[in-house]
């Protein structure tokens, strides 16, 4: 389950990196198009497009490498002052529900990738861009968040028959 995790973790972490590249190349972008438009009265052909779908890598790629820093959003007020056992049991619940919730977004997201590449779909814009790449970034972030997911079902599922406190990981990934 160790080497899981691993592996798990370095596919997070690059889907967080080209989320990061996808965010400069929309932020150069939509500079490039605003300074073009205000200025020079040539805006910037298929800003539009790209920036959309650099939006879902941006998002979806960094939801498994949040999960794997636990760093998604809880109510504190809730779960601080909990016995060990009852905030595992807590989490417990939070994973199956994110399980189920993201395995029907992963599930209906391979249809739509699948239907996309079959009609060969693009963006309806100045630029026909493609949109399979962007479907399919969707489904890998969900995948390796469910992956990750279940993961952390295991763990918490131990912790709360043991009791045991969960043992907060340094923030910082430590790749070798």
């Amino acid at each position: 389950m160790q080497k899981i995790s691993e592996w798990v973790q370095k596919l997070a972490l690059i889907l967080l990196l080209m989320g990061a590249v996808g965010m400069i190349i929309s932020m150069f972008l939509g500079f490039a198009d605003v300074v073009g438009t205000k200025f020079f009265g040539w805006p910037v052909p298929g800003t539009l497009e790209i920036t959309e779908s650099t939006m879902v890598l941006i998002v979806f790629g960094a939801l498994a490498f949040t999960q794997t820093q636990r760093g998604h959003i809880r109510v504190e007020i809730f779960y601080t002052e909990r016995s060990p056992r009852t905030k595992a049991f807590m989490d417990v619940v939070t994973h199956l529900v994110a399980i189920a919730f993201f395995g029907l977004v992963t599930w209906q997201g391979i249809d739509e990738a699948l239907y996309s590449l079959e009609i060969n779909e693009a963006t309806m814009g100045s630029i026909r861009f493609p949109l399979f790449p962007a479907r399919l970034l969707l489904v890998v972030g969900c995948a390796l968040l469910l992956v990750q997911l279940g993961l952390d079902l295991i763990q918490d599922a131990r912790r709360m028959f043991s009791g045991q406190a969960l043992v907060e990981q340094n923030t910082q990934t430590n790749f070798q």
